[in-house]
């Protein structure tokens, strides 16, 4: 019984961790150039030089985020093999364009979820009319419909303000109503803020740098602490004309801190006591297209190794874990969700 609910713990770790970085972790980028030749006054752009990114007010673009995570783990001397399959569509338009600020509405328009966890499998696909039933399809179907509205100063390439959480929240709670207290804890303003920042941060924020370094800070509380840190070097450019494109390499190192008594357990049935994990193996790709103003894909894969102590039901049970990481994003012009459900 107990290495039942712990596994059952461990997948909503895995999805809570998942669906909080899917929710803003995409490139925000400028959609479909309808005038090539619009004057440059009513572009804003973040970073200097060739490396910019361009938005102008009323641009809609979308993008597909697929994500695959591997997780071999040994708990109370079992194997549990974890996989878990996710998309995300996304609706991107830019609202307004003032000095350096600009705002941006994002929609979650899909998901899709393939998870098989020690034998079970979960799958939901919204682009599909026929579901099967799942103990998550209410909350997967919760995410569709989703906005969120984003302020971003151009200049530094930071988040400065996010609405939407508390809608965002109510949603999610209305499908599973005992989820309200860690969500309400792992979403909270700072960490979307928080969450949405890397991708910007493909650009220099400083003239003609060919490599350039960020760090963030992720405090999903109970969850842990994760704390990243980016350095992205310009191989080279490419192409000519709207095809003009900068090769971006991207290394990343992950140190992941467990929560801490003062972090509580926000809701959860389990308690990580103790983490001892490591980022390896980082592989990170951007393709940047320097006339158009925007992150055409990216590629970033990563391995996380270790192992944590869990305390559920007054036991301390030890996981090592092997897992790896890997996420792809693609913008188009065209609704991806409206091709599929024709």
């Amino acid at each position: 019984m107990l290495l039942r609910r712990l596994m059952a713990c461990l997948l909503m770790l895995g999805m809570m961790a998942a669906l909080s970085v899917s929710v803003l972790a995409q490139d925000t980028k400028k959609g479909k150039d309808k005038d090539k030749k619009a004057d440059t006054k009513d572009d804003k752009k973040g970073g200097t030089g060739s490396l910019a990114w361009k938005f102008k007010e009323g641009q809609t673009f979308y993008q597909k985020m697929v994500t695959k995570t591997v997780q071999a783990m040994k708990v109370m001397s079992n194997d549990v093999n974890q996989t878990q399959n996710q998309t995300f569509y996304f609706g991107w338009k830019t609202t307004k364009v003032e000095g350096d600020k600009v705002t941006l509405e994002q929609e979650i328009l899909g998901v899709a979820m393939d998870i098989e966890i020690g034998g079970s499998k979960i799958n939901y696909d919204s682009t599909k009319e026929a579901q099967a039933n799942n103990p998550l399809g209410d909350f997967f179907k919760a995410l569709v419909g989703s906005k969120f509205t984003i302020t971003l100063d151009t200049k530094e390439l930071k988040v400065t303000d996010l609405k939407g959480r508390e809608d965002f929240i109510k949603k999610l709670t209305a499908a599973n109503p005992g989820m309200k207290q860690l969500l309400e804890t792992i979403l909270s303003p700072a960490a979307l803020k928080e969450m949405a920042e890397p991708t910007f941060a493909v650009i220099p924020t400083k003239k003609d740098e060919k490599k350039w370094t960020r760090t963030t800070t992720l405090d999903m509380g109970p969850i842990g602490k994760y704390e990243n840190s980016y350095t992205y070097t310009l191989e080279k450019t490419d192409g000519t004309g709207d095809k003009q494109t900068a090769q971006i390499k991207v290394d990343t190192v992950l140190n992941y801190k467990e929560p801490g008594d003062q972090a509580g357990q926000g809701g959860l049935p389990f308690k990580i006591k103790s983490a001892k994990l490591k980022s390896s193996n980082p592989v990170g790709l951007v393709i940047f297209n320097t006339s158009k103003g925007r992150v055409e894909r990216s590629t970033m894969k990563l391995t996380l190794q270790g192992s944590l102590e869990i305390e559920i039901g007054g036991q301390t049970t030890r996981v090592d874990l092997n897992q790896t990481q890997e996420s792809t994003v693609e913008t188009t012009d065209d609704n991806p969700v409206a091709k599929k459900t024709k």
